[in-house]
């Protein structure tokens, strides 16, 4: 896959956000009918696109390929949370900003993001492995992230860890294991709610975009620099360690646009909750978001 299919494709994704920023500039989408939205996608249509990759994945791959995903994704997490520590201080030396900076290195947007982008530009046979890195992540942003947060590791933390996506994510990983088929119509059915996740969730990035000012965004020289770092020399310098792990072309694809991602909304969300300003966080989730149309396909090329 040449660079320009990959970069046509990203830009696609851009299309669809585009539609999103128009239709809430025209008063055809408000944030009402946006929170609705967002539930739809975290509690029924990404769940649906996890499982629907399962299906069409069961039986065909090893589980010595699905440890070895599980193993990547712990490495990847490790090094985000080092390089984290280390280079927040950089970007502001406010105490409460330096943990958001931490929690934006760490928590990329795997599923709201990572799902539609592998499943457009790899295929959605693909999509099974972002969900070894789903329930990975849930793992650690639930310990870690959490205990960033609060100051302390906290057990009544774990409780939220059982929602929709990481059950589904188990489950998924138990379709395969097992080598379980659904009927014919059930699975036609799963896929078809899967299939509303993409298109939907760069909408919803859409309403994000045209309700920030532009300014805010486009206008701090430091959020560039973060995500020159973040999307791009993070991603680079891990690649070495990924292929001494593996030369599986594909797997290997997957793992870069999981490193490669942009910022998830969980660290803003985890930060309003503890009354910290979330602004500076908004900045970069949407203009990672954008950014990454143009630096997925330079990581894609780097692999070859």
């Amino acid at each position: 896959m040449t660079i320009l299919t990959v970069f046509f494709q990203m830009l696609c994704l851009l299309i669809m956000i585009g539609a999103g920023f128009f239709m809430t500039k025209k008063g055809m989408l408000d944030a009402h009918t946006n929170t609705h939205m967002s539930k739809m996608i975290v509690n029924v249509f990404n769940p649906m696109l996890i499982l629907s990759s399962a299906l069409s994945s069961a039986g065909l791959i090893p589980l010595d390929t699905m440890g070895l995903v599980s193993l990547i994704a712990v490495v990847m997490f490790a090094i985000l949370i080092v390089a984290g520590m280390l280079l927040s201080p950089f970007f502001d030396k406010r105490a409460d900003q330096r943990k958001i900076f931490q929690m934006m290195f760490v928590f990329s947007n795997l599923g709201f993001i990572g799902i539609p982008v592998v499943s457009t530009i790899l295929g959605p046979e693909y999509v099974v492995y972002v969900t070894e890195f789903l329930v990975i992540y849930t793992i650690v942003f639930y310990t870690y992230g959490v205990a960033l947060m609060d100051g302390k590791f906290s057990l009544s933390s774990l409780k939220t860890m059982c929602n929709p996506g990481m059950i589904s994510g188990v489950t998924a990983l138990l379709l395969i294991i097992l080598n379980i088929q659904l009927p014919g119509f059930l699975a036609t059915a799963i896929t078809y709610l899967g299939n509303v996740t993409s298109p939907m969730a760069l909408v919803a990035v859409g309403f994000a975009l045209a309700n920030t000012e532009l300014k805010q965004i486009f206008y701090q020289p430091k959020l560039y620099v973060f995500s020159v770092v973040k999307l791009l020399l993070l991603p680079l310098l891990m690649l070495p360690l990924l292929r001494l792990a593996t030369d599986d072309p594909g797997l290997i694809s997957v793992c870069m646009v999981m490193f490669g991602m942009p910022i998830g909304n969980m660290p803003l969300i985890l930060g309003n909750q503890k009354g910290i300003d979330g602004s500076t966080c908004s900045a970069a989730i949407i203009l990672t978001t954008i950014l990454c149309v143009f630096t997925i396909p330079i990581l894609l090329a780097v692999v070859g």
